[in-house]
């Protein structure tokens, strides 16, 4: 990407500190933005990345936070609003995925998955708002294919997902005009885990690009909302090489 296009920018993105966080976070900076990132476990990698950003030339902050809690989320969105001196943009990553046959979950799994993939965006945008709204600012969810598709066993996951995608339109008519929001909804990102090599095989072969998505691909759709006219919100877009027609 060029022309850093988010110079002068502050951009806070939660669950950052690995895989599709990370690699928004880094292409903030490449872009030109400040970037305050929240990890709950994964300090080594949040302090790792900070460093990584620093060396991009722009200001880095890594904050422990549990999006789940609403006081852990009060402080840390004070913490980045008085350290950077505002929020531009708010990107919602922070998530867990889960596979289970329906008949198989238990409420402490539907309530775990809900609180940190629908409770988390809305406790954080709704803390974050006070400097969103000064800056005339971005929120950017991501949400999931899963939430477009159902996925027989994902249901806890699928519904929390679909939950975030029509809290961004909600989000999107309340917050209305001072703040667009969005949301990104991600296919089958191909991550690099071994784990998965041959279940992502399998998906690319399904997919009508005949591939399966990087984590660039989904940074690259969250560095456009990011930047892009206010006029552009309460929009769900699936990046998914087309898995979901």
């Amino acid at each position: 990407m060029t022309g850093r296009i988010l110079s002068g920018k502050t951009l806070l993105v939660t669950g950052a500190a690995k895989r599709l966080g990370r690699a928004i976070a880094l292409a903030a900076a490449e872009n030109g933005a400040d970037v305050a990132i929240t990890f709950r476990e994964s300090e080594r990698e949040a302090r790792a990345l900070t460093e990584e950003l620093a060396r991009l030339g722009v200001e880095a902050l890594a904050i422990r936070c549990d999006v789940t809690d609403e006081q852990s989320v009060r402080e840390m969105v004070k913490e980045v609003g008085s350290g950077f001196g505002g929020i531009d943009v708010l990107v919602n990553n922070a998530a867990n995925y889960e596979t289970a046959d329906f008949e198989k979950i238990t409420v402490a799994q539907w309530d775990a998955i809900f609180a940190s993939n629908t409770r988390g965006p809305f406790l954080v945008s709704r803390e974050a708002l006070p400097y969103l709204k000064k800056r005339r600012g971005h929120i950017i969810n991501m949400g999931s294919l899963g939430g477009l598709r159902p996925w027989a066993t994902h249901a806890h996951y699928c519904s929390s997902k679909s939950a975030v995608h029509m809290l961004t339109k909600v989000m999107a008519k309340a917050l209305a005009p001072e703040i667009a929001v969005n949301a990104v909804a991600p296919g089958m990102i191909d991550l690099g885990e071994k784990s998965a090599a041959a279940f992502m095989k399998k998906m690319s072969k399904q997919t009508p690009m005949r591939r399966n998505g990087t984590a660039s691909d989904i940074a690259a759709a969250v560095m456009f909302f990011a930047s892009a006219p206010h006029f552009i919100t309460g929009q769900i877009l699936a990046v998914d090489g087309g898995l979901g027609l």
